[in-house]
């Protein structure tokens, strides 16, 4: 292409500081290095992470920086070394990544590669420790190596999915994150058999997708659990059969769904990251076979306290990252599950609005109002 090797001058939505409004700015952003891919983002959304790291509560602040990790685009060149995708790719950009050479690469059971792990601190590319972003010679710092909330970002090829080119854009690009992440969390994690019960603790887009997952394997009671009853009719939508407010009730959450399902559930997925709701999560499963997964992110001074007896009674405590997928290996088909209309990716997306109102997605987010906002680039 006639800009490859080239700065290209692109709109960015950049953030200067901590919780203020995004700025619209024109940025230069450099050409790939080796092992490097430089994409044209056609569509993007918010993602409740992009939001946590912007507000920089408790994390450390790392401005000025360009958000966006969910998205969708083009490939526009690629820099030495890169032989798996090519200038007019479609791909899908993701915020961990999948070296395929260490050992967790090798390994059937991780996804946690060791050179592409998240890191929301590193601001930089890895490969020479500098961003290819900058505003009249500055830098502007990554995030998670993906920026996607600019026309044009750099990343890592490890972090790069290709996909299949007639997959709209448009829609699954909200597939590179929450989305896989709870669909993953239910399908590849907790498993629950044909016919089984599964509680979600946490009914928003990741928690959705688990309830998908769920009723995808088969399921048949699906019990959503959240403190906001109006996430309950959208969550039907998405396969759960019952509904728990723990507010509406006085005993703790796991003894009203063990008296629910007699003796407790099969399968739970948590996705609030609440340290109480992961307690709740693991205790409210069936003795002998039960399984718990959590996937929300707890603060970093929690700490997970039950009876021990609670694992000698054969209940089963799992963990999963990104729903267990590889990244470049697994969001391919993961793509073709909704192009084959298995994985219903339309009901996620509630509001769409173009680049230069994302502000409006923040405020859309803010609010509680929807599930997933897609920005026209």
């Amino acid at each position: 292409m006639a800009t490859a090797g080239k700065v290209i001058n692109c709109k960015a939505a950049v953030a200067w500081e901590a919780g203020k409004p995004l700025s619209m700015e024109e940025v230069e952003v450099a050409p790939p290095q080796a092992m490097e891919v430089r994409v044209k983002i056609l569509f993007t959304s918010l993602c409740h992470t992009d939001v946590y790291f912007w507000e920089a509560k408790g994390q450390t602040p790392v401005f000025p920086r360009i958000f966006g990790h969910e998205a969708g685009g083009i490939v526009e060149s690629v820099g030495e070394g890169v032989t798996e995708v090519a200038p007019g790719d479609h791909v899908l950009p993701v915020f961990t990544g999948e070296c395929k050479e260490c050992p967790h690469c090798k390994s059937a059971e991780s996804n946690m590669c060791d050179l592409l792990r998240i890191n929301t601190d590193r601001g930089v590319m890895i490969g020479d420790g500098k961003s290819r972003f900058s505003i009249d010679g500055k830098p502007i710092y990554h995030f998670v190596g993906t920026s996607t909330f600019s026309e044009y970002t750099v990343m890592h090829v490890g972090c790069v999915a290709k996909i299949n080119p007639e997959a709209p854009l448009d829609k699954v690009c909200v597939l590179s994150c929450g989305i896989s992440t709870g669909l993953g969390a239910s399908i590849n994690v907790a498993k629950p058999p044909k016919g089984s019960t599964v509680a979600i603790f946490g009914l928003g887009a990741v928690g959705l997708a688990a309830a998908e997952g769920a009723r995808i394997a088969g399921a048949s009671r699906i019990i959503g659990i959240d403190l906001n009853a109006n996430r309950f009719e959208e969550a039907r939508k998405f396969g759960c059969t019952e509904f728990v407010n723990p507010k509406d009730h006085t005993k703790p959450v796991q003894e009203v769904l063990i008296e629910m399902t007699n003796g407790g559930v099969d399968r739970s997925v948590e996705c609030t990251g609440n340290i109480n709701a992961m307690i709740q999560a693991f205790e409210c499963v069936h003795d002998g076979w039960g399984v718990a997964v959590l996937v929300g992110v707890p603060h970093k001074d929690a700490e997970f306290k039950t009876h021990p007896m609670k694992f000698l009674n054969e209940r089963t405590l799992k963990g999963t990252f990104f729903g267990n997928f590889k990244p470049r290996t697994d969001l391919p088909n993961v793509v073709e599950m909704y192009m084959k209309k298995e994985l219903e990716v339309e009901k996620f997306i509630t509001h769409s609005v173009p680049f230069s109102e994302i502000n409006k997605a923040f405020d859309l987010m803010a609010k509680g109002e929807g599930i997933r906002c897609i920005i026209r680039m």
